[in-house]
């Protein structure tokens, strides 16, 4: 190693080399690759792309050339990166679905909305839009600063003089190291408005300005589904979620069937996407409203829902699909950019419109000197010319006669070095008394043009006028009475809140629940009779019941409480099933009593072990939770007994001393909790059983392999709370009706 080189080498820590180098690429990345520039809303591979097709002419009217061939001037002139980049870049200002106000006019395959990439780009070919072709007007009248290319061999723009208010038109987004930006498109005939009444009323606010801009403008359409509270705040702050819906209507078919047609999806969702992730969703079973879905789009997005049968409701059926699906998606807006300092800095609706404002102001007085000057340059040529003019036979002899005659005319006619040099350099056959004449009009319309712009340059109130004027010039050539600048995204309120039952998004099946002894339940598969259905050792069957997958099954445990499960959550009828406590959660030391099938215009009577009870509504009974819902209080000592639905006008009850009493089913009072009122007294025991039955069929008791009806139940008939007396002959010795 030389001593050279060993001078160079410093110390440092790693740490502080790493930092100091990642400060670097950061910064590197926040100003020249990812955040725009708030004033002309272009990132610079951006501004490079349009400067380098304006040097190749690639105007509107003119013919389009190669994509390639423009990459090749960016990447070789301006821009230092991979060809690919690029071009991605150009191929993305070309496309009306991602770009509201397309900057680039392709011509060939530039990508679509499923997410094809574009062809290569040898084979397309494109030219700048009129909306380029504004964002660059000025460029030659020393508008803006032009700085050195990356080698230094040319110079390109800082910022575009931007007539057209790109940011807020076209939107922008980007990722770059610490924070990122994502500015929605909005439409130019609304920025127009804004830009004009904050003109007039520079002190307003943001919240003032969204009366004139309602809401982004996208350039895949779709329903913006946000109330202007939510809207202004977002503007104000800079910072919101703005969500936005897909437009639909429904396509009558005939004989009461009718299928969705999607027209516009939300922006940025890329149509095979949502396809594909919503027939995965219809194969997974979980759009049970849903029977197909297909995509008949051509150049228009026409994307077919099919319901499941004409009973589903299409209002219900789009709620679900903008739950479940990217029929719905929400835009995160950050207008996060880099103001004029190139400093990044998060700002409101109005900082970012005053900053475009404050850009055209500046762009105004530099093209207007720059103006004033040339004016000033060809005034004092005419002058010369003019004096040539009137001394026309001198100026000739002087040419003619004197080897260098430059002096001589400018000490003669006191002449400006410029205006002696255009004299010697003027063409013999402009000598003509025509020629006068057109240089005297041209001198008196120079004189005013230069009154106006020294008139415009010192007083500010001019200045805002012709800037009011060139944004009326904007609003009208892109605004909502073109085809391109009518609004696109419909601002509609935020929808009202839909209830989508649980049940509806539920595949209906019939299934069989088992509930074993010990607690262990399982759904098969159909009603099916459960006589052959096996169970563990030592295990045996406690119920079971006939259910849809959609209903909701409520289970009565001794702790008083009752549980709710959906059918669809039941498992599956292999094997053994699972223990219910993994469904709810049930106390070690409590049990299922009883297990129905929800039906809303049921009730049902709540016993306890001591004889206590009420009535309670179905409805009443159906828990939102695992724990689920107390519904018969138990004093101390006591437990829930049963519970059964109320299907008679008489309620009979035998308790363990074996007296049975039968007294009238309106006797027993609704709650909706509680202890409940006294069924029947006990000296000792508690119930036994309790049944339901109509006074005029007789009460039904188990006889032998068969049923018994007593029908003379004089004596068993009494009041509520009574003690009863012995059963009829023959009723079983288990104190059990059936």
């Amino acid at each position: 190693m030389t001593e050279e080189i060993k001078e160079q080498i410093q110390d440092s820590k790693l740490a502080d080399a790493l930092s100091e180098r990642y400060l670097a690429y950061a910064m590197s990345t926040i100003v020249s690759r990812s955040l725009p520039d708030v004033r002309d809303g272009l990132k610079p591979v951006h501004r490079r792309l349009l400067f380098a097709m304006r040097h190749l002419k690639l105007d509107p009217k003119a013919g389009f050339k190669k994509c390639a061939r423009v990459v090749g001037d960016v990447i070789g002139k301006y821009h230092p990166h991979g060809d690919v980049a690029v071009y991605d870049a150009m191929v993305r200002l070309a496309q009306d679905f991602a770009v509201r106000y397309p900057l680039v006019e392709g011509q060939g395959n530039f990508g679509n909305i499923d997410g094809d990439r574009a062809a290569a780009m040898r084979y397309t070919e494109a030219r700048m839009t009129d909306v380029a072709v504004a964002l660059m007007e000025g460029l030659d009248d020393n508008a803006v600063d032009f700085g050195p290319t990356y080698d230094g061999s040319e110079d390109e723009p800082v910022v575009m003089p931007a007539a057209f208010p790109n940011l807020l038109a076209n939107g922008s987004s980007g990722i770059a190291v610490g924070m990122a930006t994502n500015i929605a498109p909005h439409n130019v005939g609304e920025i127009c408005d804004g830009l004009l009444y904050l003109i007039k009323h520079p002190q307003t606010e943001a919240a003032k300005l969204t009366d004139f801009i309602q809401g982004p403008d996208f350039p895949t359409g779709g329903l913006l589904i946000e109330n202007k509270d939510t809207i202004q705040k977002a503007y104000e702050t800079g910072r919101g979620a703005l969500r936005v819906r897909a437009k639909w209507e429904k396509e009558e078919l005939g004989h009461g069937l009718y299928q969705i047609i999607i027209t516009e999806i939300p922006y940025g969702v890329l149509k095979a996407d949502l396809i594909a992730k919503t027939a995965k969703l219809l194969m997974d079973k979980k759009l049970p409203l849903l029977a197909d879905i297909r995509d008949e789009s051509d150049e228009k997005v026409r994307i077919v829902l099919e319901p499941k049968n004409r009973a589903v409701q299409p209002e219900l059926l789009m709620e679900h699909m903008f739950q479940k699906t990217d029929l719905q998606n929400t835009f995160h807006l950050n207008m996060n950019v880099l103001d004029a300092d190139g400093t990044p800095k998060v700002m409101s609706l109005k900082q970012v419109m005053q900053a475009f404002l404050d850009h055209r102001h500046i762009v105004l007085k530099r093209s207007s000197s720059f103006q004033l000057e040339k004016i000033k340059h060809r005034m004092e040529l005419l002058e010369g010319f003019l004096i040539a003019y009137l001394n026309l036979d001198r100026v000739i002899e002087i040419i003619r006669g004197e080897d260098d005659p430059k002096p001589i005319l400018m000490a003669e006619f006191k002449l400006s070095d410029v205006q002696t040099e255009a004299i010697l350099n003027m063409k013999l056959r402009s000598l003509r008394k025509l020629e006068e004449m057109q240089i005297k009009t041209e001198f008196h319309s120079l004189k005013e043009q230069r009154e106006n712009l020294e008139k415009l340059l010192t007083d500010e109130t001019l200045r805002w006028r012709a800037i009011a004027n060139e944004v009326n010039e904007i609003k009208k050539k892109f605004g909502s009475g073109t085809e391109l600048g009518r609004r696109k995204t419909i601002i509609a309120s935020s929808p009202a809140s839909v209830e989508v039952p649980l049940e509806s998004l539920i595949e209906k099946e019939p299934i069989t629940v088992v509930l074993s002894e010990k607690g262990w339940v399982r759904a098969l598969k159909g009603h099916v009779d459960i006589s052959d259905v096996k169970f563990k050792e030592g295990d045996a069957l406690s119920g079971w019941l006939h259910a849809q997958t959609t209903d909701k099954i409520l289970l009565f445990a001794t702790n008083g409480r009752f549980y709710t499960i959906m059918g669809d959550k039941v498992p599956g009828g292999r094997g053994f099933g699972e223990p219910i406590r993994l469904l709810i959660d049930l106390p070690e030391n409590e049990m299922i009593l009883n297990m129905f099938v929800y039906n809303k215009e049921t009730s049902f009577l709540v016993v306890s072990k001591k004889g206590r009870g009420f009535r309670v509504k179905a409805e009443d009974v159906v828990a939102q939770t695992r724990s689920g819902k107390i519904i018969l209080n138990l004093a101390k000592g006591d437990v829930a007994k049963n519970s059964l639905p109320v299907t008679g006008d008489m309620t009979a009850i035998i308790g363990q001393n074996r007296k049975l009493l039968i007294f009238k089913t309106e006797e027993i009072p609704f709650m909706a909790r509680g202890q409940g009122v006294i069924l029947q007294k006990y000296q000792g025991g508690g119930v036994s059983d309790i049944e339901f039955f109509n006074k005029e069929d007789g009460m039904p008791f188990a006889f032998g392999n068969g049923i018994r009806v007593e029908r003379d139940l004089t004596m068993w008939i009494g009041k509520r709370a009574l003690v009863g007396k012995l059963p009829p002959v023959g009723f079983p010795r288990s104190n059990k009706f059936k």
